[in-house]
């Protein structure tokens, strides 16, 4: 007999693990997923925001812990996917959203902060989907990965945005997903992604300044930017067996900008 809406999208007993968690997009999923039954742990680089964001989490009445690791540090990922099964147990739920940005025309883009970017929006979510995967996900046949992407993976932007690392890195992580789906299905792991468009975020704050919220939102369909609720559907869905024949795909929540594009 088939499964009710809400048997479906019900994740208790599930775990996840949730990286660049204590704030912003993340924690608006991290939120999704617990809201959902799920039990979660979020990571990021600084405690003090964990610890917050945790009290949060489980103000809420959610099942929240956190495990402070630096995303672009090979020896931090080992270490953050080994403390996550010890606290959970298994991972059935990773979500890969830890990121970085930079600003400088392409022409005088630092290397440094290119390798910076690519480290962490790219090789880190490749390291820490692998390390879960082995460890837990390929052993129980069974695995969602989300990693977020963005818009600026898309295409480019322009010209006062001068982001190209990161529009690179985002677009890196689109065929990343596919790719991966394509290799992890046949363990029983679905692999997608998530594309934002403009949230009010912390990263988008600057922008935000100089160009007016109203100005950014003009270019959206919707006429809006994201909020604090405009994840946590496709989130559920990705996570959740409502989206268990789903994978190798993104999509994105942007109020309809990249419909505009190409």
């Amino acid at each position: 007999m088939a499964r009710t809406v809400q048997q479906l999208f019900d994740l208790t007993g599930r775990t996840a693990l949730v990286t660049g968690g204590s704030r912003g997009l993340g924690l608006q999923m991290a939120h999704a997923l617990g809201e959902a039954g799920a039990r979660v742990v979020l990571s990021s680089r600084k405690a003090q925001d964990l610890e917050e964001a945790a009290a949060e989490l489980k103000a809420a009445g959610i099942d929240a812990q956190w495990i402070a690791a630096d995303c672009a540090r090979e020896d931090d990922i080992q270490r953050l996917a080994q403390e996550t099964l010890g606290l959970l147990g298994h991972v059935d739920i990773l979500v890969n959203n830890a990121g970085a940005s930079w600003g400088a025309p392409a022409e005088d883009h630092p290397t440094a902060a290119w390798d910076k970017v690519m480290n962490l929006n790219v090789r880190g979510y490749f390291l820490l989907s692998q390390a879960i995967a082995r460890a837990s996900m390929i052993p129980r046949k069974s695995g969602r990965i989300i990693n977020i992407a963005s818009i600026a993976g898309l295409g480019g932007n322009p010209v006062e945005m001068k982001t190209i690392a990161y529009n690179t890195s985002k677009g890196a992580v689109i065929n990343f997903t596919r790719a991966l789906a394509g290799e992890w299905g046949v363990h029983g792991i679905s692999v997608n992604a998530i594309c934002p468009g403009f949230f009010k975020t912390k990263m988008a704050t600057v922008l935000i300044e100089q160009l007016g919220e109203e100005k950014m939102a003009s270019h959206a369909p919707l006429r809006r930017l994201g909020d604090d609720e405009d994840l946590k559907g496709l989130t559920l869905l990705y996570a959740s067996d409502a989206g268990k024949h789903i994978t190798g795909q993104w999509l994105a929540v942007d109020g309809g900008v990249s419909a505009l594009v190409g």
